[in-house]
């Protein structure tokens, strides 16, 4: 059960309802925007701070789902594992490369591009310190250093609500395998939620 309230999807705030539209009908997708909807009008900026993100991003939306999810994993954020973007689906995330997160500098389906962003996100969430020259200068091989400020502020919002949301603990909606917090949990495998909310 979530530490806080999590309020029902009927029960959000007339301008939320509005903003989310169809996606109040699937409340696994709803994550913790359950909780934060306590605060209509924080949770109204975010998501208006998050569409305006993604709608004038230069990054694929399959690169920042894989960031995503690999830092959702380093979160053990259950809500943020369980999800499957619609925008990343449709840019080729399928299981088999969500698989590759695993092992990301191993998978040969995955781009250099990919891989350089990746050990961003992963000193970003694990030992943000030793993002050192070398990271950097691998991402400059890749994006320009407008695309890396993007990267860098998708990273730090996954990071940051991903760990807010794990310390809420919400998964009374998600698949049951999700629901195990005795042990480490991973995104990849069976039992995601598609959904898309900016």
């Amino acid at each position: 059960m979530a530490r806080l309230y999590a309020v029902p999807p009927q029960d959000f705030a007339p301008e939320l309802r509005e903003k989310l539209g169809a996606a109040l009908d699937d409340p696994q997708g709803l994550g913790l925007l359950r909780v934060f909807a306590q605060r209509p009008d924080l949770t109204s900026a975010f998501l208006d701070f998050r569409s305006a993100l993604a709608a004038r991003s230069t990054l694929t939306p399959r690169l920042v789902e894989l960031v995503r999810l690999r830092i959702a994993f380093h979160n053990q954020c259950r809500s943020c594992m369980a999800l499957r973007t619609a925008s990343g689906a449709e840019d080729g995330v399928t299981e088999e490369l969500v698989c590759s997160l695993e092992k990301p500098q191993e998978a040969p389906d995955l781009t250099a591009a990919e891989k350089a962003a990746l050990r961003y996100a992963d000193l970003f969430a694990t030992d943000h310190l030793a993002a050192d020259e070398s990271v950097f200068d691998l991402l400059r091989e890749h994006f320009t250093e407008p695309e890396i400020v993007e990267l860098g502020v998708h990273i730090a919002i996954f990071v940051g609500f991903g760990r807010l949301s794990a310390t809420w603990d919400i998964v009374d909606d998600l698949p049951e395998r999700f629901h195990d917090r005795e042990n480490v949990v991973t995104p990849w495998g069976s039992g995601a939620v598609v959904a898309d909310h900016r």
